[in-house]
């Protein structure tokens, strides 16, 4: 490897973490255990209507220096809002479009959360094909983060196990006594482009993103240096042969691409099948992880449950009808995809402020538990290492906040609590930051910008 090379490598891991500014945002990864507890949970901190509202005027004399920072460059985004209102105390070029990096995922997550049921499993089944008894089916329903052995109850990524799917299969299996049987996949279900045409496959050979798929194994999504299989339906039916091995199943694999969009006959017998996390926390730890493959499979699945087509535009068309219907104003606003990563795409930060409200206030309540399991200040996630000066750390493990990050931008989105008990949202978009100064220099104007709404009445 050359020493440029090495040097490209490092830089992309580093913006990866949102260390650097590049064309990569993705999060450090936190825990994947989730409690064993219904889609809808307490999700903001207690807040009351009864606690001192800041003033424009006092949010003003905070903020609208570090919004015209340099650091931040000549096109900056801000829009503050009391979360329990849904009034707007506080906004600064909140119409101009900017580039939104990863925070595209929150309008994604709020299209799903407006929709969807988010409690919903997805089921992955293994069939036996109808005239064809002998042959095994299995069939793909979305989980991409199957467990290869035992499944963990307790857990988001792993939660559904081949090995539990194995031993449902040949207990039904005994009933008919021996066999000869074959194994093959049916990927019909939501089937698209395994690559959004916006995205740059470097990124994908770097190991910061992978396809889109409808089945994968645990463990197997991108991170940097490592990439993901570029066929995980592969990895899946091999992990499947060996643990039906292990039960006493032997099957010859057909593990080529030519079957795997015929489907299993709709009378099929269900010979085995397993359920994933519900569909709210595989969204959430997509956002948690800011998993780019992970949050268009969700929402290409939901998107084809409402008859939009599955390719990305389709997707991302979706999104923007839904939020439209909802009733968000989108003037101004250009996705590629739903996810952030591709060049080009623009989102002023009143819509991405419109959409958070969506989920406290709105019609799509099921988005809070998303936004609480947004990285905290100085604490988790991509927010970890941040909030530790003298004029940031009074946010540090009260502010939570989606960051972005891409070259010339940086961003924060969230929600954070006063000194006198008021929560707010805020939307901090920067898409022009100087080269001089950089991410690290945009980014302490940021995380000064929340601890400000964090330590002061503001009245």
């Amino acid at each position: 490897m050359t020493s440029v090379a090495a040097l490209l490598i490092g830089y992309g891991t580093a913006d990866a973490y949102d260390r650097v500014p590049g064309v990569l945002t993705i999060d450090e990864e936190t825990t994947q255990q989730v409690p064993d507890a219904p889609a809808t949970h307490p999700v903001l901190p207690a807040a009351s209507t009864q606690a001192p509202l800041p003033t424009t005027t006092g949010l003003t004399a905070a903020l609208e220096e570090d919004a015209e920072a340099k650091a931040l460059g000549k096109r900056v985004g801000v829009v503050v809002r009391d979360a329990l209102t849904g009034e707007t105390l506080y906004a600064h070029d909140s119409d101009t479009p900017i580039t939104p990096a990863s925070n595209a995922k929150l309008l994604t997550a709020a299209a799903v959360a407006e929709t969807a049921d988010l409690s919903r499993v997805m089921t992955t089944k293994v069939v036996a094909a109808g005239d064809h008894p002998d042959e095994l089916v299995l069939v793909a329903a979305g989980d991409t983060m199957l467990a290869r052995g035992d499944g963990d109850p307790q857990a988001v990524e792993g939660r559904a196990g081949l090995a539990d799917l194995a031993r449902q299969v040949a207990t039904s299996l005994e009933a008919k006594g021996e066999g000869d049987y074959s194994l093959r996949l049916d990927m019909t279900y939501a089937h698209g482009e395994r690559y959004p045409p916006t995205w740059d496959m470097a990124d994908v050979a770097a190991g910061y993103t992978q396809g889109v798929t409808m089945i994968g194994l645990a463990g197997q999504r991108p991170k940097p240096f490592d990439a993901s299989p570029k066929f995980p339906e592969r990895q899946v039916l091999k992990a499947l042969d060996k643990e039906l091995k292990t039960v006493g199943v032997e099957a010859e694999v057909d593990t080529s691409r030519k079957q795997w969009l015929t489907p299993a006959p709709e009378d099929a017998e269900v010979l085995g099948a397993v359920d994933s996390a519900p569909l709210g926390d595989v969204l959430a730890l997509a956002l948690d992880d800011s998993d780019n493959a992970l949050t268009e499979n969700v929402a290409r699945q939901v998107a084809a449950t409402h008859g939009a087509g599955t390719s990305t535009a389709q997707v991302a068309d979706w999104v923007h009808q839904t939020l439209e219907e909802a009733g968000i104003d989108l003037t101004g606003v250009k996705l590629k995809d739903n996810s952030g990563l591709s060049s080009g795409q623009k989102v002023p930060a009143r819509v991405i402020s419109d959409v958070m409200q969506l989920g406290i206030t709105g019609s799509a309540k099921e988005m809070t538990s998303i936004l609480a399991e947004l990285p905290v200040a100085g604490l988790t996630g991509t927010l970890h290492d941040r909030f530790d000066t003298d004029d940031s750390r009074s946010a540090a493990g009260l502010a939570r906040a989606k960051t972005g990050t891409l070259t010339g931008t940086s961003a924060l989105a969230g929600t954070t609590t006063t000194a006198d008990g008021r929560l707010l949202t805020f939307v901090l978009l920067a898409d022009r930051v100087p080269s001089t100064t950089g991410t690290l220099g945009a980014r302490a104007v940021l995380d000064r910008m929340v601890a400000d709404l964090t330590d002061c009445g503001c009245r």
